[in-house]
């Protein structure tokens, strides 16, 4: 008799090549996503005069350093170059790339799944820490080192250490406008951006089922920001139905097969986790962040903490973040005025998201200028026949190309120094979108409610009355 497994134990010891005698296993690598900054393990390479062991399970992205308008003709020569680098390495090893032209492009962690490149039970790497948005499939993914990019790049495995298996339950049903942000925010917010250190989270419980594949990918792409290694939920008829009839998915007999061994990549029973936390989904409200980090988040109806009133260790980090936000403790975070809006990026920038955001806009105008980027090509051209980019340019938002845009700040769309961004993304780090940039994380649905009000505000009475 084998002893109850998780997810993670499954997936691990399907991938474990080789086990050292210090517990560090050895990890085949099905997909490996690499992107301009990848550019360093290139050339490690070349260094040492080495080729892309496996060119078929690797695929090249132009996301980070795409510019969002004026493509044809780059104007940042370091951008430019960037880019080119990435061509040159694509080209010269014979992996598939995405370019700018190509009808495909996007942010990496969108196109992934939406190609059907992302399945349940692999293991998916990439030079970027989102990359725990694939475990949304069952799937082991997650971000990892230029060292670790190079050594992918020439083995096809990568040397890892096992984390400790935790369960996040989401019980219940999530209310109006509260989505998969609002529960990924909430939980970070209580346990903290520690709270899942050394940790790989499997998400579980009657919310998250309920969750479309857009939101367990928002949800798996947050974890990180809570301190997990990776996030993960297990495939079910929501993660078939999404993925069935995609390009790079098996089909025929395959595909039978193929959904067969999906659906048993599930956690047994009685498989013991070294942590397991549950949360009420009627607890939670649209949330949003007040400071520098995704932990210093609340409720849309709360007030700014004060730092005296909070515990020791959190209360010198909370003073710091209100200090560079311009906050005053003790105020609602409602009414908190907002200088631009940003909608997209790989936590947010999916159909859904868009579809959310739409239903809040139309027919009103922003006070407030943004920028709205769909997370790739695909999504975009939907969005166009929906009549989404409509909407978004009558209520007075740009409506832009695909790529990580404001997110990172790396492509020309910035936030400008002491100016309050409401965005879609998943960092409000200090500088993330720009030197002195200001940025509060909440929902697409959240962000186009600040645009209409020129303020953070409760999205769920703009709604009333609306499909949302």
């Amino acid at each position: 008799m084998t002893a109850p497994a998780t997810l993670l134990d499954k997936l691990w010891a399907a991938h474990e090549v080789h086990r050292r005698a210090d517990g560090a296993s050895l990890l085949w690598v099905d997909r490996h996503l690499v992107h301009e900054g990848s550019h360093h393990a290139f050339a490690k390479l070349a260094e040492r005069g080495l080729a892309v062991a496996e060119p078929g399970l690797t695929l090249a992205v132009v996301d980070h350093y795409a510019p969002t308008r004026g493509r044809e003709r780059i104007a940042d020569p370091q951008i430019a170059a960037m880019i080119e680098r990435l061509r040159d390495n694509a080209a010269r090893h014979g992996v598939p790339l995405f370019d700018l032209s190509d009808p495909r492009q996007g942010i990496v962690h969108v196109i992934g799944p939406e190609q059907g490149l992302t399945l349940p039970g692999l293991l998916i790497t990439c030079g970027d820490s989102h990359t725990s948005t694939h475990g949304a499939f069952g799937a082991l993914a997650f971000g990892i080192g230029a060292t670790e990019v190079a050594h992918v790049l020439a083995t096809q495995t990568i040397w890892q250490r096992k984390p400790a298996a935790m369960r996040i339950r989401v019980e219940g049903r999530l209310g109006p406008a509260v989505t998969a942000k609002d529960i990924a925010l909430n939980w970070i917010a209580r346990l903290g951006a520690d709270g899942a250190r050394g940790h790989a989270v499997e998400y579980a419980g009657a919310a998250v089922s309920a969750l479309s594949m857009e939101g367990r990918m928002t949800l798996c792409n947050l974890s990180i920001e809570g301190g997990a290694r990776f996030g993960m939920i297990a495939p079910d008829d929501t993660t078939l139905a999404y993925l069935k009839g995609r390009p790079f998915v098996p089909a025929g007999g395959d595909w039978d097969r193929a959904a067969e061994d999906w659906l048993a990549l599930r956690s047994d029973p009685d498989a013991a986790f070294s942590r397991a936390v549950v949360f009420d989904a009627e607890e939670i409200a649209p949330t949003v962040t007040w400071g520098t980090s995704p932990e210093q988040a609340v409720p849309v109806g709360g007030t700014i903490p004060d730092p005296a009133r909070l515990p020791d260790d959190k209360a010198e980090a909370a003073r710091a973040a209100l200090d560079y936000m311009g906050l005053v403790p003790g105020r609602p975070i409602a009414g908190t005025p907002v200088d631009q809006v940003f909608l997209g990026s790989c936590t947010n920038g999916r159909i859904e998201d868009l579809r959310a955001a739409a239903a809040v806009l139309a027919g009103r105008t922003a006070r407030v200028p943004g920028i709205v980027s769909p997370g790739s090509a695909p999504v975009k051209r939907q969005a166009e026949e929906e009549g989404l980019d409509r909407i978004f340019i009558a209520a007075g938002l740009d409506w832009v190309e695909a790529g990580c845009s404001m997110c990172v700040g790396m492509n020309g769309d910035i936030v400008a120094a002491g100016r309050r961004c409401a965005s879609s993304t998943n960092r409000n780090f200090r500088g993330r979108q720009g030197r002195g940039a200001r940025t509060h994380l909440m929902s697409p649905a959240m962000v186009a409610a600040a645009a209409v009000a020129g303020e953070i505000t409760d999205v769920r009475p703009l709604l009333a009355g609306r499909a949302a």
